[in-house]
């Protein structure tokens, strides 16, 4: 190759906090579909809502993913807690890009209404959606302008026991709107290596069309 010639880009190196959870697993194997060097963090490892734990887990790498859930935690203090951790020790660690799995419940609808506020949708688990919702609000608040995030949820659902469509397209939530795993991790992925979205929500669905990715 000559001084003239491009270099091509180093595949960036990806930690996944969360990455024994189902999310979590699907954002590696697609990861590692793609010969990317990925990193699986989880609760052996160390603490997401301990800044000096997320620094030293996120050393190495070039991007960031977090799809953790703590059932024994309120989801109110939790999901905060995360959002302070990450954006204070990613760019300790020198990770300029973090992709964050949120939940469509927090997610505008067509209408600017949030889905969790429409009608009929289910509100016994409103405390977790409302949690969910404060911890990208303090990722909002907290990022530093050196940290890129963005939040990727399914724009109405997960659909486990689909056949991936091998595509996806971004959304505004809808209810009945549904993706799978493989192809949610495809969007979470994209967006980790090559990003195009930036603090922001943005809901994910696996239909087909002209457009999709």
């Amino acid at each position: 190759m000559t001084q003239t010639q491009l270099r091509e880009e180093p595949a960036p190196r990806l930690i996944v906090f969360g990455a024994s959870g189902r999310t979590g697993r699907a954002v590696v194997a697609e990861a590692r579909r793609r010969g990317l060097a990925v990193t699986e963090a989880g609760r052996a490892e160390g603490s997401v809502t301990d800044p000096a734990d997320a620094a030293r887990l996120a050393a190495g790498h070039d991007a960031a993913v977090v799809a953790v859930y703590d059932p024994s935690a309120p989801p109110g203090t939790y999901f905060p807690a995360v959002a302070r951790a990450l954006a204070e020790g990613l760019p300790a660690a020198g990770v300029r890009r973090l992709v964050s799995v949120g939940l469509a419940s927090v997610l505008p609808t067509e209408t600017g209404e949030l889905l969790m506020d429409t009608p009929g949708y289910p509100q016994e688990w409103r405390e977790f959606y409302v949690g969910h919702g404060a911890g990208t609000d303090t990722l909002r608040a907290a990022a530093p302008a050196g940290l890129d995030w963005a939040v990727l949820s399914p724009a109405g659902d997960f659909d486990h026991e689909g056949v991936p469509a091998g595509g996806y397209a971004l959304a505004p939530a809808r209810a009945d709107a549904r993706i799978t795993p493989a192809d949610f991790a495809r969007a979470v992925v994209d967006e980790a290596a090559a990003p195009t979205l930036h603090g922001t929500h943005t809901g994910v669905t696996g239909a087909v069309a002209e457009g999709t990715h």
